[in-house]
């Protein structure tokens, strides 16, 4: 039996877990060289040796794959990382999803997008390997039609985005990955990216922001009390620790704020976007706040009397978040409305927890039936169309 039964549900966040030659077995032959190593760190204490060891398990692959279906609807609270069922193996990963039960899952990397992100890389490196990952996560995802590998385009060269955009809708892919920082020392609501916006209005596939589209750490000065600087979560020094988690948030919030008031949803309607992994209890509040600023600074500044929806109105028709597990998603429905907010397990990542469905029920108890199909799986469609 699945672990998620009862209705369909759709997962808007699931990772790969990349091997060392994710990138390199990928490239065009004349970059290959110049490939950015993948850096490990920020998956813990150990990842990179857990690492090494299931990707030369060898003989042992056939036990462990039956030792993993062997936890039946119990797998989301198995193993998580590279020992999980599906890591970094497409076809596993479909096995996987028979016993998760989930009807449609996105599938972003882990590691990668530190090696094109990076808005000071040379550009014929930095979309190489954009190019590189946007192949590799073709090829995962091309083991079942349930899943939807999300692409990833730096927006830093708009000409280079488009071209890297069409050959990710080429290959199929049913998300665009974009770092959520100004892009070339542009907002990303600049003239110069509104082909790049329609493109992707009429392909039908949304824009995706995700944590590690941008720096996870506050300035170290912030961390500076005096005393010994506390490990992450994870064990390591690369992820998040507390004080990073009261401001992972405002980079995301920027950005689409920065979409609304530069007008980029007003003039593409159909466009659709995602905040994923970057929790969701913010965004009542920014919704409040957007309509405040429009409705006051349009007396100066024109681009915002132009605007003919309440910036509440367009984020609610086009864009969706996905809480985490631990936030109460229930009330963030009470202080907005119920077609902002998505399921996911965050899978085989540890942040999503053994029992997210658990958790997410806990805040939906007095939630109608049409809300929770709607978290479940209607808000994903809304985002996904072309996935529907």
């Amino acid at each position: 039996m699945a672990y998620a039964k009862g209705r369909v549900f759709h997962d808007a966040d699931s990772h790969i877990m990349e091997l060392p030659d994710f990138l390199t077995a990928h490239a065009d032959p004349g970059l290959r060289e110049k490939m950015p190593p993948i850096g490990f760190g920020a998956g813990g204490k150990g990842a990179e040796g857990k690492l090494m060891r299931f990707k030369l398990e060898g003989a042992a692959k056939d036990e462990k794959i039956a030792r993993l279906t062997g936890l039946g609807d119990g797998l989301i609270a198995g193993p998580k990382g590279y020992e999980a069922l599906g890591a970094f193996d497409g076809a596993e990963r479909a096995k996987a999803l028979d016993q998760l039960g989930f009807a449609k899952q996105l599938v972003f990397s882990t590691f990668a997008p530190a090696a094109f992100f990076d808005e000071r890389l040379d550009p014929d490196v930095q979309y190489g390997a954009a190019r590189a990952h946007n192949r590799a996560v073709a090829d995962f995802c091309g083991s079942d039609k349930r899943l939807i590998g999300v692409a990833a385009v730096p927006l830093d060269h708009p000409d280079r985005a488009m071209a890297e955009l069409e050959l990710a809708l080429d290959l199929g892919l049913g998300g665009i990955w974009v770092p959520h920082r100004p892009a070339g020392g542009r907002s990303p609501g600049h003239d110069d990216f509104d082909p790049f916006w329609a493109r992707l209005a009429d392909a039908g596939v949304p824009f995706l922001l995700h944590v590690g589209g941008h720096k996870l750490q506050v300035p170290k000065e912030w961390m500076n009390n005096g005393r010994p600087v506390p490990t992450d979560w994870l064990g390591g020094g690369e992820n998040i620790r507390a004080k990073d988690m009261t401001s992972l948030h405002h980079m995301p919030e920027t950005f689409l704020s920065a979409m609304i008031l530069d007008g980029v949803l007003e003039r593409h309607p159909k466009l659709r976007g995602g905040a994923i992994e970057l929790g969701a209890a913010w965004v009542p509040s920014m919704l409040r706040r957007l309509d405040q600023i429009a409705e006051i600074w349009r007396k100066s500044e024109p681009e915002l009397a132009k605007l003919k929806r309440k910036p509440s109105e367009q984020a609610t028709e086009q864009l969706r978040f996905t809480p985490y597990p631990f936030e109460d998603v229930g009330a963030m429905i009470r202080e907005s409305n119920d077609r902002l907010y998505l399921f996911s397990s965050d899978y085989p990542h540890t942040e999503g927890g053994r029992n997210p469905l658990g958790r997410f029920e806990a805040s939906l108890a007095d939630a109608s039936e049409e809300t929770r199909d709607r978290f479940y799986t209607r808000n994903f469609v809304d985002m996904c169309p072309a996935a529907g």
